[in-house]
């Protein structure tokens, strides 16, 4: 046990010190008194914060529970153990919400752990998917021809890779098995084949119906997701044009690829400062906003999915400590 808390330790410490970069490099020459300049100009906007946070959850565990639909999962389970999980993954390291979606809640849902990680895979597949077409597509004037073109040409790539996927998923299989069984064996190739045999399995069961379903479910949930930021921008009377908060948006959510802290700390922040800058803000308050825009999701999702959590504890009579239930967790993804 000790050996294991002196392993995650060491792959902590990099993150932290990643975090603490970003955060110097985002706000360095911003004066303190500046964080004061933001202030609620038009108060009426905080009811489209609030409005959209919610219904964008809310469309995450409605997916979740469509993509776990085969095991009989039911929506109240479902989404209480999502939103668990990602109120640990911004206050633990490691991933550890996903680590206890996948393994800790497996039996509340009446699934195994191999069926839950495929939904996670598919769930991550969805949201980069569409992230990375927003970011392209409000971005791609900021960027310089060629990284344009290279961009314009991965999305189209990834598009199509995710569309047959999803659609020709029934057809996969046996085509992918033979691929890995031509490449060298090794634990990486292994696990590659693993989690995409599962991600497949899934979309099989799923159907071309619900399938095309979860895409719609995906856009529905990233329009919340801007329209948070659009509501935020209102609500403090930041200048930037109609493209500023998506682009925000999705660079802010495609820096949690970035190694650091938990809840991207630093490079959400940078995200949305370099975002909104591009689009005619002020550095200073550009920075500002994007600390108090990840201050209120980390806040909002954390605090729904902690109290849920304590919540299911005291109504089950669980009183074992939390880190002792996460020391038994399984090192390894399934």
């Amino acid at each position: 046990m000790t050996q294991t808390r002196s392993r995650n330790l060491v792959k902590t410490v990099p993150g932290l010190l990643v975090s603490a970069f970003f955060l110097w490099y985002t706000f360095r020459g911003i004066h303190p008194s500046e964080f004061r300049a933001l202030s609620l100009v038009h108060p009426v906007w905080m009811l489209g914060v609030l409005g959209f946070t919610v219904a964008g959850y809310t469309l995450r565990c409605v997916r979740w529970t469509r993509m776990l639909r085969s095991t009989g999962a039911h929506f109240g389970p479902c989404a209480r153990v999502l939103m668990t999980s990602l109120a640990a993954n911004n206050i633990m390291p490691l991933r550890i919400g996903d680590i206890m979606r996948i393994f800790t809640y497996a039996s509340d849902l009446g699934a195994a752990p191999s069926v839950i990680f495929s939904t996670v895979i598919l769930e991550k597949l969805l949201d980069v998917f569409v992230v990375g077409l927003i970011f392209v597509r409000t971005a791609g004037a900021d960027l310089p021809l060629k990284i344009r073109r290279g961009a314009d040409a991965a999305l189209i790539v990834s598009s199509v890779g995710l569309l047959i996927l999803m659609f020709g998923a029934g057809k996969l299989e046996i085509p992918a098995r033979k691929l890995f069984s031509a490449l060298p064996r090794n634990r990486f190739i292994q696990k590659a084949e693993h989690w995409l045999l599962l991600a497949i399995s899934t979309l099989r069961q799923m159907g071309v119906a619900g399938n095309i379903v979860l895409l719609v479910q995906s856009a529905a949930i990233w329009f919340c997701e801007g329209m948070i930021f659009v509501s935020a921008i209102h609500l403090v009377g930041l200048a930037v044009d109609a493209l500023g908060p998506w682009e925000a948006v999705s660079f802010a959510n495609l820096s949690y690829m970035l190694p650091s802290s938990p809840g991207a700390i630093g490079p959400f922040e940078w995200a949305v400062k370099t975002s909104l800058v591009s689009h005619g803000s002020t550095q200073a308050l550009s920075a500002v906003f994007g600390l108090a825009i990840h201050a209120w999701m980390l806040i909002s999702v954390t605090g729904a999915g902690g109290l849920i959590f304590l919540i299911h504890r005291i109504r089950i009579h669980n009183h074992t400590p939390l880190l002792e239930e996460i020391e038994t967790l399984p090192t390894e993804l399934p």
